[in-house]
């Protein structure tokens, strides 16, 4: 911050870079921000903090509000340098540009922020496209402006292209209040505990910031005060909180080509890997070359280590990369000037720059450390040895495994695969019970659908060793059918590209056993296989819980009670109302015309946002220490679902 330029100081007009107009964002939100369901609400909230956070980066904001309104709207406020009210090129005031223009802001000028997460300059006219209206409130140059919106359309009046002065003060800063357009967004009703997550990130890669947080919604009041001074360091230890350590946690720092690199890690005694990476304070969900870098260094780096100690000998292969992470957390953040993302939610970093630099960074500073902190290396090299002894054991079992089964069957032959071997066309529907499985089989288009029956709940994997993992029937029979393996966290033979079916579909019944069923699967997918769930392939299929059967006309079948409600009120007249306790008392026609027929069906698609907090969710509510999961459930209990 200290080596600031003076011409980074000059946030103007001038400042402000336009590329194109505001198109077709309204029309297809979800190119902007992902969806439009909860995950995409959310990110309207965080699109206005990243701008405030770049203010932090440049040096200008030390504190950032945000306030879930009791109208349901948000507000975001910052005491950063305020957006430029000046005229712009463009003959009008700069803040109008920059909430009513595409690809407009002090983002594409290298003189206004160093380095930004914000860097397609369409966050804030985004949110403003999807908000049913929204108040912008600028304290700039002993002034305060304010300006307003409906749909992204002004409603302020300008003279002679400026804003109006509503009063005067010596504070700076923007605040930005908008209420999402409920025609847009399925639901809206912002998340807070997605929230929460994402702002004790923001301060944990940040420990110069402070960020207040206040929900003033009817039900889930709270104020809160997210300030960590101890960095990354904190971010890893209240990631292992409740976890037996084997380690420390060891954290560096380093610059290289204008890229600044900050790591902490830590081992924990479990056989699991946790490794986040962020790129100008925006968390990377699906990675990217800043962790390919941190990966690769640190392999070679403990394989080096392990054959000059004598772990390995000259026969012995060397650890994978998965052997070498068993027990590892960590947070690698980096400072790009140029970062470049796939896509605008920025789930994964693609610059090559970024892994060269952590890689050469990593490699000086974990050397460094481990040459003089011997026991800590040991203690790594340990849980590389424990890892790789257990693969070996696991590769024996899935061979021996593999060479017992055929391809379309399992175990018990219960497997009824599709012609085609097609995986791009294919999908393969896990359905519990014989009944249901029956129909399915008889239902389904058996040129692309396979069907396989489980028998009941599978085992709960959260809770299990892996030799009861492997030595289980049902999971077996799913891993031979999936036909790509583990992931790397349980073995290092997990391709994706060898998924034999597009689509994993889970088809359980709409009651609370189903559910139940459905969320032991995807503890095991989300545990054993991830990359299934962080690239689409997974489905939970919808079937429906009602037939509404009138005396004249059509009819019809309605998928939960809120359709059912809605069909009270709409429809006139006498009706006969079926419902649906379980697939299997669906006929096959039935079966195929309400889940299983790609031209009619409904089905949801898995997707995770915050993996660290999809980890301690799943570790909470699937994992064996029962009062944390007690509390949880009081808590939240309002918030359930029952089937009655």
């Amino acid at each position: 911050m200290s080596n600031m330029t003076s011409t980074q100081n000059d946030y103007n007009a001038s400042s402000i870079t336009v590329l194109e107009g505001l198109e077709a964002v309204r029309v297809r939100p979800g190119m902007y921000i992902g969806s439009t369901t909860t995950r995409g609400l959310n990110h309207l909230v965080y699109e206005i903090v990243d701008n405030a956070v770049d203010e932090h980066l440049a040096g200008y904001c030390t504190e950032i509000r945000v306030t879930l309104e009791t109208d349901g709207s948000a507000t975001v406020e910052d005491n950063g340098r305020g957006v430029p009210v000046d005229r712009h090129a463009k003959g009008i005031s700069a803040e109008r540009i920059v909430y009513t223009t595409l690809h407009a802001g002090g983002k594409f000028d290298n003189n206004s922020y160093k380095t930004s997460g914000g860097l397609h300059g369409v966050g804030s006219s985004v949110v403003n496209a999807l908000s049913s209206h929204m108040t912008v409130l600028i304290r700039t140059g002993g002034h305060i402006y304010q300006d307003t919106y409906e749909r992204g359309e002004p409603t302020t009046p300008l003279v002679m292209g400026l804003l109006t002065p509503i009063g005067d003060t010596k504070e700076t800063g923007t605040r930005v209040n908008f209420l999402p357009d409920d025609t847009i967004f399925e639901k809206t009703r912002f998340k807070e505990d997605d929230i929460k997550s994402r702002l004790h990130e923001t301060a944990y890669l940040n420990p110069e910031l402070t960020i207040h947080y206040e929900d003033k919604r009817p039900g889930t009041e709270e104020v809160l005060t997210f300030h960590e001074p101890e960095g990354v360091v904190g971010f890893v230890r209240a990631l292992n909180k409740g976890h037996e350590t084997v380690t420390d946690v060891v954290s560096f720092r380093g610059e290289s080509e204008g890229i600044e690199v900050v790591c902490a890690f830590q081992y924990i005694g479990e056989f699991r890997e946790e490794v986040l990476g962020f790129c100008n304070n925006i968390y990377n969900a699906e990675g990217g070359t800043h962790l390919t870098g941190f990966k690769t260094v640190f392999t070679t780096v403990i394989n080096n280590y392990a054959r000059q100690l004598g772990f390995l000998k000259d026969k012995d292969a060397n650890f994978t990369g998965a052997d070498v992470r068993n027990g590892l957390t960590a947070v690698i953040s980096i400072k790009h000037p140029d970062p470049r993302f796939e896509g605008q939610t920025k789930t994964k970093l693609d610059n090559q720059d970024a892994a060269k630099v952590v890689s050469k960074v990593a490699g000086d500073e974990i050397v460094r450390f481990f040459d003089r902190n011997l026991e800590t290396l040991k203690a790594v090299i340990g849980c590389a040895e424990k890892a790789a002894k257990i693969r070996k054991t696991e590769e024996k079992a899935k061979t021996n495994m593999l060479s017992k089964q055929k391809y379309s069957f399992d175990s018990n032959g219960k497997l009824a695969n599709c012609i085609s071997r097609d995986a791009s066309k294919c999908e393969i529907f896990i359905v519990e019970g014989d009944s249901a499985g029956g129909s399915a089989k008889m239902a389904r288009d058996r040129n692309y659908q396979a069907i396989l029956p489980i028998r009941g709940k599978i085992l709960n994997v959260e809770k299990a060793s892996i030799d009861k993992v492997l030595a289980n029937a049902e999971i077996k029979t799913m891993i031979n059918a999936f036909g790509c393996g583990f992931s790397e966290g349980y073995g290092n033979d997990f391709d994706i590209k060898k998924l034999r079916y597009d689509k994993i579909i889970i088809m359980a019944d709409a009651d609370v056993d189903g559910s139940h069923i459905a969320t032991l699967l995807l503890t095991l997918f989300y545990r054993f296989m991830p990359d299934l769930i962080y690239e689409g392939h997974v489905y939970i299929a919808m079937p429906p819980l009602y037939k509404a059967i009138p005396g004249r006309g059509e009819e019809q079948y309605l998928y939960d009670d809120e359709a059912l409600a809605r069909y009270r009120k709409t429809h006139k007249g006498g009706f006969t109302l079926q419902r649906y306790k379980g697939l299997g008392e669906m006929d096959p026609e039935q079966l195929w015309e309400t889940t299983l027929d790609p031209a009619r069906r409904m089905m949801k698609s898995v997707a995770i946002e915050d993996a660290r907090m999809a980890s301690e969710m799943t570790e909470l509510l699937m994992g064996v220490d029962v009062p944390p999961r007690r509390e949880y459930i009081r808590t939240h209990a309002v918030e359930a679902m029952l089937d009655v």
